[in-house]
């Protein structure tokens, strides 16, 4: 690959960074990030479980490189009659911290019902009652505590504008740059998402490759069983060797998870010279 053709490459990958931020991709709701996969990767294909996968090349040795695609996020618990929207977790488990939901409080969410995705916010109390004044023992607030407000009055308007039980949720999406020339860039799964991007843009510069290398974007990683690994490893291996690709990330699993720019240009960088061979 020529010197051109690699910096026009970086360019795109900085614009690709921001873009797959900007993206939700809640485990087991994966759907409509694998939709965008699909269009910008030729030739790559969606298997059962939801994972999109590319092939490059051909022959032995058979490897596989892989980023994780899914993320924490909510699903719609309930719906009240007055037209709330009750949440409940997905995915993490006993790994959280303590305080993860408290993200949720005040700030506003997307939910991506049937008929597309729909803005919504969680309540907070009215401090005309409570003062702000929190009570000595009162317990912090967690995902039991969300009211999702999207507009509506009654359990039937929730329901027109395509929302149902298990709908997914997450907080709304605004990546952010900043730091000296925009080089940090914050936004929830930031790390994941920029692996992500780095392995898409190494993809789409047609590198030469050693043998054949399976490119997979693997979805459910955050249950226990890893079910989208597994599949993959099952249904098109076996592999010689694999390798998850990752970016390192200040404040994981929070709204404002920062990553490097500079760190994902090289990690392209890096996944280009492992698909030709080189360690």
């Amino acid at each position: 690959m020529n010197v051109l053709l690699l910096m026009l490459l970086l360019q795109n990958q900085d614009s690709l960074t921001v873009r797959f931020t900007a993206m939700t991709a809640v485990t087991g709701y994966e759907q409509a990030m694998g939709d965008s996969l699909l269009a910008l990767l030729p030739g790559s294909t969606r298997d059962r479980i939801g994972n999109v996968t590319l092939t490059l090349g051909r022959g032995t040795p058979k490897r596989l490189v892989y980023c994780n695609l899914d993320e924490i996020g909510y699903a719609v618990g309930n719906i009240t009659d007055d037209g709330y929207i009750l949440l409940r977790r997905v995915g993490g488990g006993a790994r959280l911290y303590p305080l993860l939901d408290q993200e949720l409080e005040g700030h506003r969410v997307t939910l991506f019902g049937k008929k597309g995705a729909v803005p919504g916010v969680v309540a907070v109390r009215s401090t005309h009652l409570t003062r702000g004044r929190p009570a000595r023992d009162e317990p912090p607030f967690t995902v039991d505590n969300a009211y999702v407000d999207i507009g509506a009055a009654s359990r039937q308007e929730v329901e027109a504008l395509g929302i149902a039980l298990l709908t997914p949720v997450s907080l709304a999406k605004q990546p952010q740059r900043y730091g000296e020339r925009g080089s940090l860039l914050a936004a929830p799964n930031a790390g994941r998402r920029g692996a992500c991007a780095a392995l898409a843009a190494a993809a789409l510069s047609k590198p030469r490759v050693r043998g054949t290398v399976v490119v997979a974007f693997t979805v459910q990683s955050l249950y226990a069983d890893t079910a989208g690994l597994k599949a993959v490893v099952n249904t098109q291996g076996p592999f010689s060797e694999a390798r998850m690709v990752a970016v390192p990330s200040k404040f994981p699993d929070t709204a404002v998870e920062t990553v490097s720019v500079r760190d994902v240009d090289g990690l392209v960088t890096d996944i280009m010279k492992w698909l030709g061979g080189g360690q």
